[in-house]
């Protein structure tokens, strides 16, 4: 059972929900990436999303493409960052899921990147410009190697084509809540939630939110209606600041104690 399939059957066993951070890997230096990576772990993450940078980030929002931009100014390379992650397999007990579009992949050599991310502890891979018909490309090395092919579905996506998807993966559906790019909202309309009862119909997986959920207002209109949330501008927003004290307060959200107050 791969580590992400383990972390949800825990998390519901707990009747809790899943706090999914995002990072920008290279913002702010490959040096700090096991550092920020050890603090997310200990404010509560479940798991950690890390992204590669690139050139062309089609569903990236403002905040992590100047995330992006800055840490490809530093020099950062996919092959840098496996590099990095493998260091910090030794420290963090978490799921890593790396997010890459596929061109870095693709330049990288496909069946060299899932073996050296495998060998970098990698849990699990989200790729947003890879469509279902073409993910032939990697998916079956991606599972040979234990390695979770994480797949999205979006407020456009028919009702057929979820319960296709989802019955693909064994770790999580990324449910994207707008019908956009990344980046922080004000709030979600009454179209989200019935979305995310149709998705929930029918994914035999965790079902998970992302994109656009930047308050506590919003992760607690979510969660009633999935499996957990993934938040990404913000937390980039705060590491850039390194505002430690506002990342702990904020992530602390979901944790138990907080809800009992």
């Amino acid at each position: 059972m791969n580590r992400i399939e383990q972390s949800f059957r825990a998390l519901k066993d707990q009747d809790r929900k899943a706090f999914i951070p995002y990072i920008m890997a290279g913002d702010g230096g490959l040096n700090v990436l096991a550092e920020r990576l050890i603090t997310l772990e200990k404010f509560g993450a479940t798991l950690i999303e890390v992204g590669v940078p690139f050139s062309d980030p089609v569903a990236d929002g403002p905040t992590i493409q100047q995330a992006g931009i800055r840490a490809l100014q530093n020099g950062t390379t996919l092959r840098k960052i496996i590099a990095e992650l493998t260091k910090a397999s030794e420290v963090v007990s978490i799921p890593i899921v790396l997010m890459t579009y596929l061109n870095p992949v693709y330049s990288y050599g496909i069946s060299t990147f899932v073996q050296d991310i495998a060998n970098a502890g990698v849990d699990g891979c989200i790729i947003p410009d890879l469509p279902i018909e073409e993910e032939d490309l990697l998916a079956k090395e991606l599972q040979d190697m234990g390695i979770e092919l994480i797949r999205l579905v979006t407020l456009t996506s028919p009702k057929e084509r979820i319960k296709e998807i989802s019955s693909r993966g064994r770790g999580f559906l990324y449910t994207v809540t707008v019908k956009g790019i990344t980046g922080t909202r004000n709030e979600f309309d009454q179209e989200v939630v019935e979305f995310f009862k149709k998705v929930k119909e029918v994914s035999p997986i965790p079902v998970v939110a992302g994109f656009g959920i930047s308050n506590e207002k919003q992760i607690n209109e979510l969660v009633p209606h999935c499996d957990g949330v993934i938040v990404g501008s913000k937390i980039v927003d705060l590491l850039h600041k390194n505002d430690l004290n506002g990342l702990e307060s904020f992530m602390s959200v979901l944790k138990p104690e907080k809800n009992l107050r």
